[in-house]
């Protein structure tokens, strides 16, 4: 074992501060990553404070992660030193069962290992990515084309893949119109990628604050949803709509704004239930669905996607002493649209 600095929840309610933690030794199949970048994500906020169940404290949230190979253990064939990595929401899986075996980690029917909070196979709770350095099976690190920076890269890993697996299952691409609820940290990333992918682009957001820049990010049409009048003009126009609000948001209202046979996806996560009046589903052969994250294999292509298509996040980075800061501005939706911790300020 060996230490590393790192900023750490010591509980629910008090504020991040800055502390060591173990990390494993490098295994024969491990890889050793100095981390240079680690995102800010919704969900780090939810889970550090305990909002979808209680955790173990001290906690280092952080799993969006990119950084450079400093060591490889030696059955390791996937990785070198010096390789440019990121490491995402999971970092193993059982491996064994069929969604594993079909490449669709995150939906191990033994629970994948979270990056962080989560039990490790050495019966150990996970740190994450708020840190200088960690240690990962080389199986779940992924590698970073060049192209693309490591800190713009860093959201990709959790806000670019919870937003490409969606829009690549539901089948996004020319001739389809989608849309995304919310331009936040995975509403922006939604926009870049489906504009990307060929489709037409719409984003419903409750006001139009940020419509210049949904534009600017490929959006074709921008409408503000606390105009009750949105909901009549758009009723069935929509093939595909991706929400990534993680707030309470009436949802059988949007499903009306589907066409025969569309899907609404959530990702994003509230910690309450969403209603649904069930006719908004029938009259239309509409579907409600959730997508979370996606396997490794496909976190890849997803990035290979981005390089190809010069894309990256939006991205504000910060030292990590402005960490407490951040969720505040997180929480008050005054980000544009993704803090990005520079890891090098915890030495």
């Amino acid at each position: 074992m060996f230490t590393a600095n790192a900023y750490a929840a010591p509980s629910a309610t008090g504020d991040l501060v800055p502390t060591t933690i173990e990390r494993r030794d490098v295994g024969p199949h491990d890889v050793l990553i100095e981390i240079r970048f680690a995102g800010i994500c919704h969900s780090d906020i939810h889970t550090v404070r305990g909002d979808w169940g209680p955790q173990q404290y001290p906690l280092a949230p952080g799993h969006e992660i990119a950084g450079i190979v400093t060591e490889v253990g030696p059955a390791v064939t996937k990785h070198a030193v010096g390789d440019r990595v990121g490491v995402g929401c999971m970092v193993n899986s059982c491996r064994e069962c069929v969604n594993c075996l079909k490449g669709e980690e995150q939906y191990c029917l033994n629970g994948m290992t979270g990056t962080y909070g989560a039990l490790d196979r050495d019966g150990t709770v996970t740190q994450g990515g708020y840190s200088t350095h960690v240690v990962v099976n080389e199986d779940f690190v992924v590698r970073i084309p060049e192209g693309i920076d490591l800190d713009v890269a860093a959201p990709l890993l959790c806000a670019g893949i919870t937003t490409y697996s969606p829009l690549r299952h539901w089948g996004a691409g020319p001739g389809k119109k989608v849309a995304v609820v919310g331009l936040g940290g995975l509403g922006h990333m939604a926009v870049k990628l489906a504009h990307a992918m060929g489709a037409e682009v719409t984003v419903l957001s409750q006001s139009l604050k940020k419509q210049e820049d949904g534009l600017r990010l490929g959006a074709d049409h921008y409408h503000a949803t606390s105009d009750a009048g949105t909901f009549e003009t758009l009723a069935g126009s929509f093939d595909l709509i991706i929400n990534t609000v993680s707030a309470a948001i009436d949802i059988s209202s949007y499903l009306q704004l589907l066409t025969l046979d569309g899907a609404l996806v959530n990702v994003g996560a509230p910690a309450e239930p969403l209603p649904v009046n069930v006719f908004s589903l029938i009259m239309g052969r509409r579907s409600f669905a959730g997508s979370a994250i996606g396997g490794i294999r496909e976190t890849q292509e997803m990035l290979d996607f981005c390089a190809e298509h010069n894309l990256g996040a939006e991205i504000e980075v910060i030292p990590a002493s402005k960490i407490n800061d951040a969720y505040e501005r997180v929480l008050a939706s005054d980000v544009r649209y993704r803090f990005v911790i520079d890891t090098s300020t915890l030495n």
